[in-house]
């Protein structure tokens, strides 16, 4: 059972990225005069690439039963996904400004840039362990403290936009639902194992935000 999983977590990882390449490649050909679809292409390739550092390391862990052997591999992808995931919300909230600018937008801009340095630096900090067989979990939620709450941020920007552009008016409920799925992994995964299956929802959530941006 626990193998049959695991392939089926292999396919829906591969499967993962091949779609997120692909919409972010058809957002940058069609993005002609269009920023935000510029926008959107270049974010949805930082996602599928900065995810493919930890998850082909992952699908060989897999494939192959050689975990041990892959842990630095992955540790090392997971530390690089940490850092994309962090542009990319950045890249997702400039989106939300061109396409419905707020007066607020600049002080609220330095504050997501602020938290946006202060998730990457921790994400540098030796004490994660990120090539250890069991990370530290308190580093794991210090780390994600300020890219939570950049996730609010960006979610409430565009839960008060949402009329404004119709194609993206459910990006911040898939964003909570990312959030909602991945926070517990952070806190929990460690302890009981069966936790991290939210990785999946959490990554539909992600693939249902990048189809919001088509419509861009």
């Amino acid at each position: 059972m626990k193998r049959t999983f695991g392939l089926v977590e292999a396919v829906f990882d591969i499967a993962y990225l091949i779609t997120g390449a692909i919409i972010g490649i058809f957002l940058l050909i069609t993005a002609a005069e269009s920023t935000p679809r510029l926008l959107a292409g270049i974010m949805a390739l930082t996602l599928a690439g900065g995810d493919s550092f930890h998850l082909v390391p992952r699908v060989r862990s897999i494939v192959s039963g050689k975990a041990d052997e892959l842990r630095a591999a992955l540790g090392r992808g997971k530390q690089v996904t940490s850092i994309t995931m962090t542009v990319f919300y950045l890249l997702l909230w400039w989106i939300g400004c061109q396409l419905a600018p707020l007066a607020t937008d600049t002080p609220w801009t330095v504050v997501l840039v602020v938290l946006a340095v202060v998730r990457i630096a921790l994400c540098f900090m030796p004490q994660n362990g990120w090539t250890q067989e069991k990370p530290p979990v308190s580093w794991g939620i210090i780390r994600n403290v300020p890219f939570a709450a950049m996730g609010v941020i960006v979610a409430v920007r565009f839960a008060m936009t949402g009329s404004a552009i119709p194609s993206m008016s459910l990006a911040w409920l898939a964003i909570l639902v990312s959030f909602g799925c991945y926070l517990p992994v952070v806190i929990w995964a460690d302890r009981y194992p069966q936790v991290g299956a939210l990785m999946l929802p959490k990554t539909c959530a992600y693939v249902w935000l990048l189809a919001m941006c088509l419509g861009i």
